[in-house]
């Protein structure tokens, strides 16, 4: 039997993709859905089911732009009753897919319809479950995410639920299973994932913690313990999934319209959009349009738009590399950000060559910081996660976490100069444009962030000093 794995690293996302006889079917799709009717065209088949394993939090799916376009049936499991057609399975139920069978595994704790599908091939044997955000490689879904849609679906409730689905439904499969989970190493929706993408069930038995022995009580604590919150526009995502959404063409006709310089800026002036330049950190640093911020299309683009812009509904205004447009446009739309309503043509070169105004964003080497650090002992403010800079940190740094610093910009100074930096040089530049946007123009941003700075003789502590941290 073959499955194919469809990955989206950006995202950490598997969707996966099986054929038998002209019949096929689709798990968890993302938004696009192009690549899957392109996959069915090749093998000459039709999509006759779109799977999904749950309603996601972290992405918007592509279910319904696949029933549109192919006539595909949409499954749910138990529980799933979305406001379109679809089809609720009950537990146990089996899909014929050619001479395959797909058997419905009702696995609640992630939220409450999450649900496993057991593959079949055509001589009948057990081939392996593709486990959405039940099981993943090394780790289990967090339990977490429901209670922002379902008030009284407790985190506790949920773990409850998943040590019993794994225990009963689960862990009961053959050892030789090949479990094809719904993310990996990067995804917000569990805590420690592994960066494999697939594995045997009789090895995530042996090495996943949540599948070792221990009671309920030890399963949830240890579940729980280390958790960080959810990105804001999860639940948005949930209810996009649950209620419906625009076709992906309706949001790319309504996206793709190209602004010279003064269009775009009085489009800016009238709307209450928000400018938002894809490029990389050290192109935007160069030169941006003021009151514009930066997450770029080269790094977890998705994630940091969804915890940087509060509102999935908010309207967006790109500036991006040429011919980046539709690429940035689609990746938006991932994480269910469906209303950009144009971009800056040519990309930043239309604006700079208009002589219109331009801000810059002061930058220095490790090299640099160094020297400032060992002579003016600067404040310096670590933007990376809690996690990291409880790892390894420049002594005395401040850590306010990026998703933290719009409820934290009081640690950050107007009367005097600091330096920024993160790991690598990413999540600084997005802080840089949020403190240029507010009114801050007193700091500095470090090339290649902590990565440069440890090559550096900085001195560097391993141990977290709590008075430092938020």
């Amino acid at each position: 039997m073959k499955v194919e794995q469809i990955y989206t690293g950006c995202i950490a996302h598997a969707a996966y993709y099986i054929e038998s006889k002209g019949e096929a079917a689709v798990f968890d799709p993302l938004r696009e859905v192009q690549p899957y009717l392109d996959r069915a065209a090749s093998d000459h088949a039709k999509i006759k089911y779109v799977f999904e394993t749950h309603f996601h939090a972290d992405f918007v799916s592509g279910h319904l732009d696949l029933q549109k376009k192919a006539g595909s049936e949409i499954v749910f499991g138990p529980g799933g009753k979305p406001a379109y057609k679809a089809t609720t399975a009950y537990d146990g139920q089996i899909f014929e897919l050619g001479d395959y069978k797909i058997k419905v595994i009702h696995t609640p704790g992630h939220t409450m319809e999450s649900t496993t599908y057991l593959l079949m091939d055509e001589n009948g044997e057990e081939h392996g479950i593709i486990t959405g955000d039940t099981l993943f490689i090394g780790d289990v879904g967090r339990p977490d995410l429901a209670q922002h849609v379902v008030s009284e679906l407790t985190e506790e409730k949920l773990a409850g639920h998943l040590y019993d689905s794994l225990r009963n439904k689960i862990m009961p499969l053959s050892d030789d299973l090949i479990v094809y989970p719904n993310h990996g190493a990067g995804s917000a929706c569990g805590k420690m994932m592994s960066k494999e993408t697939t594995d045997t069930l009789g090895n995530q038995k042996k090495y996943n913690y949540a599948l070792q022995e221990m009671t309920k009580e030890e399963f949830i604590k240890a579940l729980l313990t280390g958790l960080t919150p959810p990105p804001g526009y999860f639940p948005q995502n949930v209810l996009m999934n649950i209620k419906g959404y625009d076709s992906l063409d309706t949001i790319m006709e309504r996206a793709t319209k190209p602004l010279d310089a003064d269009a775009f800026e009085l489009l800016a002036n009238q709307s209450n959009a928000l400018m938002l330049d894809t490029r990389d950190a050290s192109d935007f640093a160069k030169g941006f349009i003021p009151n514009s911020i930066n997450i770029g299309l080269n790094g977890n683009f998705a994630q940091w738009v969804g915890e940087m812009i509060p509102d999935v509904k908010q309207e967006i205004l790109l500036i991006t590399a040429p011919g980046k447009e539709k690429e940035s446009i689609t990746r938006l739309s991932r994480v269910g950000y469906d209303f950009t309503i144009g971009y800056l043509e040519d990309g930043f070169d239309t604006w700079s060559q208009s002589g219109k105004d331009v801000e810059t964003i002061n930058r220095i080497t490790a090299q640099e910081f160094e020297r400032q650090y060992n002579t003016a002992e600067p404040l310096v403010i670590d933007v990376r996660k809690e996690s990291e800079y409880n790892s390894e940190h420049v002594i005395n740094a401040v850590n306010v976490p990026l998703n933290q610093m719009n409820q934290h910009l009081s640690q950050f100074p107007k009367d005097k100069p600091f330096i920024v930096h993160c790991a690598g040089g990413y999540r600084s530049m997005i802080a840089s444009a949020i403190l240029k946007q507010r009114g801050w123009d007193n700091f500095a941003d470090v090339i290649g962030g902590f990565k440069d700075i440890k090559e550096t003789k900085t001195a560097i502590s391993e141990y977290v000093c709590p008075t430092t941290m938020l």
